[in-house]
């Protein structure tokens, strides 16, 4: 059972009820950024509460100052899996986690250098456009698929590219396929000037609950390349380290969330198998019942 959505739908609310409902349901989180230890705030990680009423996976996974890749998720997944007693319900945000265990992806080896080397070079201004436009030049059909300012994916494309000598796009079908599956999966809808309301009203909450205390504390320690790039560390990163207006900080995770946003939906819609429900005032009350109706058919 697979509940998805972009971010600030109301998932995470929709699964916890519906664990509530049906005895013996576990939760795996599917989020890049829930995978690191005390990125609570800003990742909106299921509360302590939360997590003890319900057991919860894919959580917590990996200190901020470490890598951590779709590959490790998978292998964490893979072991977490048996453990589940009973039924299963995925939280998925994160596309390409989500494909990479749900359709048990073939996945490319890593070369660390590589990436080291290209993370260096974005720190050292070259722009991500910049290595967009190397990928076009190495892996056409790779950078087609791939949206020329997402970071992540152009580096990760790049490390498979220069690292094994052979395409990332040649590493089987991929994310474009999407075979039959016995999963259940809900997708979350909103229309989009109501989910970007939303996206400004989890920001303004995160800022309350202490998201600037989470990110200096977080900064004393070190983060990776991958941490450092979150949604709300990154531009609060940017205010602590490089003397950017606050406001002008908080106005920056405004407006990329909701391009996440809006890149998040464009990933789902793709998929054929995914049952989509469109929210008009109440996640909970219009999405719930029908997550619980599928776990108990099963």
């Amino acid at each position: 059972m697979v509940v998805l959505g972009p971010t600030a739908t109301g998932k995470s609310d929709v699964a916890m009820a519906a664990a509530r409902a049906v005895a013996g349901t576990e939760i795996v989180a599917v989020d890049a950024m829930q995978v690191y230890r005390r990125m609570d705030i800003g990742t909106a990680k299921p509360s302590a509460a939360d997590r003890a009423e319900v057991t919860h996976h894919g959580l917590d996974l990996a200190e901020p100052t470490e890598a951590f890749s779709v590959a490790d998720y998978r292998a964490c997944y893979e072991r977490f899996l048996p453990t589940i007693e009973g039924r299963a319900v995925l939280v998925a945000g994160t596309g390409l986690y989500l494909t990479a265990v749900l359709d048990r992806l073939d996945l490319p080896g890593e070369w660390r250098e590589v990436r080291a080397a290209l993370d260096h070079e974005l720190a050292e201004g070259v722009t991500v456009a910049a290595l967009h436009a190397r990928l076009v030049a190495l892996d056409p059909p790779a950078a087609a698929r791939i949206e020329p300012g997402n970071a992540r994916r152009v580096v990760r494309a790049l490390e498979v590219t220069v690292g094994s000598g052979r395409p990332f796009s040649s590493f089987g079908p991929g994310i474009a396929a999407f075979p039959r599956t016995d999963a259940t999966l809900i997708g979350l809808r909103w229309p989009r000037p109501v989910l970007a309301a939303r996206v400004e009203q989890r920001v303004a909450r995160m800022l309350d609950d202490g998201l600037l205390d989470e990110v200096v504390a977080l900064a004393s320690e070190g983060l990776s390349p991958t941490a450092r790039q979150a949604l709300g560390y990154k531009e609060l990163l940017d205010h602590v380290e490089r003397d950017v207006p606050f406001d002008d900080a908080v106005a920056a995770i405004v407006r990329r969330t909701r391009q996440f946003a809006v890149r998040q939906e464009r990933w789902f819609r793709r998929d054929p198998r995914i049952r989509w429900i469109d929210v008009e005032g109440d996640p909970v009350d219009e999405v719930a019942p029908v997550v619980v109706d599928a776990l108990t058919a099963r």
